[in-house]
């Protein structure tokens, strides 16, 4: 009983980090969200709002964060078509 009292917070702080870090990961690895930033970094720079080197570097790391997605979701679509057989 007293083991209780002192694991429960700790075990509901790391059920809070787990599900923050599953929030962080699917708006930062979210298909369609990276897509938007990617055009919205588009009209930026066709705008002249933002720089050239700034606009290559963001550039950058929305089309690796969205090749990280798609791994992802490859993987996913792989482990459900696993199960299913």
């Amino acid at each position: 009983m007293i083991h209780k009292l002192f694991t429960s917070p700790i075990n509901m702080v790391v059920k809070i980090g787990e599900k923050v870090k599953e929030e962080v990961d699917r708006e930062f690895y979210d298909l369609e969200h990276i897509q938007q930033k990617l055009i919205h970094l588009q009209m930026m720079y066709e705008l002249g709002e933002i720089e050239d080197d700034a606009y290559k570097q963001q550039e950058s790391e929305l089309l690796l964060r969205y090749e990280i997605a798609k791994k992802r979701e490859m993987e996913q679509i792989e482990e459900m078509t696993k199960r299913k057989k």
